[in-house]
């Protein structure tokens, strides 16, 4: 069976299962892994909790649940379809870059905690000093993600002109 664009949605469906499954096997969510392959395989990258349901087979729960994750973790936005209460899940072509940056507060977060531990365990004693290092690594990770995601602007520009 074949979609509007001509596709066959059986080899659709088996990659929406195949990606999520490498997702999954990264960290995320099972469900939350289904509904964004789902939503990123979609050529207009947005569906409505019915149409996730259907195609992936899963309840409106399901689907909530899995959203909710996505959204906390800048995966996906939600919207109001126009003239509706029915909102709609979109998926964006910056995703991977907003879920990174995402991720810098986070680090920001841990290097305060970590500052704090360094000074309490003392920095000459042996957890102090591991605590220390630990806070080195994630300040090294916070200035390379910084400069990679400078360069990524950069050369998404000169391929997609967005």
């Amino acid at each position: 069976m074949t979609d509007e664009a001509g596709r066959d949605q059986e080899a659709v469906s088996k990659f929406v299962e195949s990606f999520a499954a490498q997702l999954v096997e990264a960290g995320m969510q099972r469900m939350a892994a289904r509904v964004f392959a789902a939503l990123l395989s979609s050529d207009a990258g947005v569906m409505t909790s019915a149409e996730l349901g259907e195609q992936l087979r899963i309840s409106p729960a399901a689907v909530s649940g899995a959203v909710r994750y996505l959204a906390q973790t800048h995966m996906v936005s939600r919207e109001r379809e126009p003239g509706s209460r029915r909102e709609r899940y979109r998926v964006h072509g910056d995703q991977w870059y907003e879920a990174l940056t995402n991720r810098e507060a986070v680090i920001k977060r841990w290097e305060g905690a970590l500052r704090e531990g360094v000074s309490s365990l003392g920095a000459d004693t042996p957890a102090g000093r591991r605590m220390a290092e630990t806070l080195a690594f994630f300040e090294f990770v916070e200035g390379e993600v910084s400069a990679m995601m400078e360069r990524w602007r950069v050369h998404r520009q000169q391929l997609f002109g967005e």
